[in-house]
């Protein structure tokens, strides 16, 4: 007998969501995460917030909507609040009830901005990597470390010359400093002016002279010199090598602010304890100065020797003749995989956000939301 579909609304309905997500669904686990490293940061979150006023969006909530954003590479806010609002399994998630409201997507974002913050990024980060210590996916001895460019949300028309009283020394460009092109502007009849037109040939401008109006803490680099140039923040990760986990990243300026070895630096002296470690990276890192202060905070320095140079390499050969070097060096590839999954999933190839600040906080949450994708397959085989 053929089935009718019945479009009588019934009158009452009781729908649990637990029962609606699958038992082997990659979410259970990471959520296990997630909460597990929130409990452990209620206090910080707390001081966050007045005592008095409106009640804002749950800071569990925003922060868990976000590294479902990240995951799912949902491109926007407005995106995002949708997918809520639709999916059972996002509802379950965020520990949203079937009947509870869904956020204004500007609210949404207003109260996301103002708690993820660099500090709650890196608690968050490094709650993960805790758990992650306790059930032995990582080690505290082995590491590798390397950085990327992020296209900032500005566009090289959006430059323009420092005030005078600026110094050309503020911003000192590390290597070869990055030039674009900028002529006259040409102002098309539009009413307001808004319309700029540039052709980008004749003066030549670059950090130490110029600003972006849109982004003034973006600048301007290139990965290579057969690259464009793009108005980009830097990226920087450590990597612990035996799982493949990320266990300290923050954001610099680009061509400046340090550069990758700085930064390299500031992750491994946030790393505890005095014992001796290891540090992979690629040729880049490969300098008389790096390779020295590694020595000076106990880490062996396990960096990709750059014979090309005049100079020689700085790494002593009996150190990249070690079985330990060789393993060192094709574990550090491993974190390359790391800034593609942060760019192509996450959707960081180009950030969303304004001011380094945002970016950084922005960057160290999506490396969090790296490490719960390969913990939810760790705890799987281990289970």
């Amino acid at each position: 007998m053929r089935g009718r579909v019945d479009t009588q609304a019934t009158m009452f309905a009781y729908v649990d969501l637990e029962t609606r997500v699958s038992q082997n669904h990659p979410l259970r686990r990471i959520k296990v995460l997630a909460d597990t490293a929130l409990a452990g940061m209620d206090r910080e979150l707390t001081a966050i917030y007045e005592p008095m006023g409106r009640h804002s969006i749950p800071p569990e909530q925003l922060l868990k909507a976000s590294l479902l954003q990240i995951i799912y590479g949902i491109r926007s806010e407005r995106q995002l609040v949708e997918r809520i609002d639709d999916s059972m399994t996002f509802r379950w998630f965020l520990d949203l009830g079937l009947d509870g409201g869904v956020w204004v997507p500007t609210v949404y974002s207003h109260n996301r901005d103002r708690l993820l913050t660099t500090e709650v990024a890196r608690q968050f980060l490094s709650a993960i990597v805790e758990q992650a210590r306790q059930k032995g996916f990582v080690s505290n001895e082995h590491f590798s470390v390397d950085g990327t460019l992020l296209q900032a949300w500005a566009s090289i028309k959006s430059y323009e010359k420092k005030p005078e009283e600026s110094k050309p020394g503020d911003d000192p460009p590390s290597g070869a400093p990055p030039v674009a092109s900028t002529p006259k502007d040409e102002v098309s009849n539009s009413p307001k002016g808004k319309d700029v037109i540039r052709d980008f040939r004749g003066e030549k401008f670059a950090n130490a002279t110029h600003r972006s109006k849109t982004d003034p803490d973006a600048r301007l680099a290139r990965k290579s010199d057969n690259t464009a140039t793009k108005p980009s923040y830097l990226g920087n990760a450590l990597m612990e090598n035996r799982s493949g986990l990320v266990v300290q990243g923050e954001v610099r300026l680009a061509c400046s602010d340090g550069g990758e070895t700085g930064a390299a630096l500031a992750m491994i002296d946030r790393e505890e304890g005095d014992h001796q470690i290891t540090l992979a990276a690629d040729k880049g890192y490969d300098t008389k100065d790096f390779v020295e202060c590694l020595k000076d905070m106990a880490t062996t320095p396990h960096v990709a020797q750059n014979k090309t140079a005049h100079r020689g390499s700085s790494v002593p050969d009996e150190i990249a003749k070690t079985p330990e070097y060789t393993v060192s060096i094709r574990c550090r590839k491993r974190i390359e995989q790391v800034f593609g999954w942060v760019k192509l999933a996450g959707c960081l190839r180009q950030v969303k956000i304004r001011g380094k600040k945002a970016v950084d906080a922005l960057f160290v949450l999506a490396l969090s939301a790296y490490n719960l994708v390969p913990m939810n397959n760790l705890m799987a085989v281990k289970a």
